[in-house]
């Protein structure tokens, strides 16, 4: 509801736009077909941004502080503080987040393609899971749907293995 009340032809961006004089006619973000991929990637970052400040933050917070103190002691700036504190001690939330993204490569959220597909972007819209969907659900072909996300499926550990054992080559540690 937040992207429709943001991006419609009435909603806030449209406003901003044509008040400062940037546009004279809305522009129709959610009906066009063009740059569907890059909405979509917008989107799909903006959704994904809260929740990584989340980690990210815990794991700042979750440092010693007495590395702080005694890197201040010794004369280090902010920003040698980051590069030599903050940020190693980060690489093993870093490594968790790549595993998992890696992971999740595949899935790219078919509710979002879904919700945002219309008669004007369904063409350039479709993503593999809303190709399954589309398969299963409206072509009835479950078997090949099935097929279609048990090979996803394996593609994603294997991609997930790769990953760890070029993070295991490189840092010395693995999840898996």
């Amino acid at each position: 509801m937040i992207a429709v009340a943001m991006f419609s032809s009435t909603g806030l961006v449209n406003d901003i736009l044509m008040d400062s004089g940037m546009i004279t006619a809305p522009v129709n973000f959610l009906d066009s077909d063009q740059h569907v991929w890059l909405a979509m990637t917008g989107w799909s970052i903006w959704k994904g941004l809260g929740w990584g400040a989340i980690i990210y933050l815990a794991a700042i917070s979750g440092i010693d502080p007495a590395l702080y103190e005694s890197a201040k002691m010794d004369g280090a700036g902010r920003f040698q503080t980051m590069r030599h504190i903050t940020i190693p001690q980060l690489m093993p939330t870093y490594l968790v987040l790549l595993l998992l993204s890696i992971a999740n490569l595949l899935n790219n959220g078919m509710e979002q393609y879904y919700v945002f597909q219309n008669a004007f972007n369904k063409e350039h819209i479709e993503v593999l899971d809303l190709y399954v969907y589309n398969v299963g659900m409206t072509g009835n072909s479950l078997s090949m749907a099935t097929a279609i996300g048990m090979l996803k499926s394996l593609i994603s550990v294997a991609l997930l293995f790769t990953v760890n054992g070029i993070a295991k080559r490189v840092r010395g540690e693995s999840l898996v």
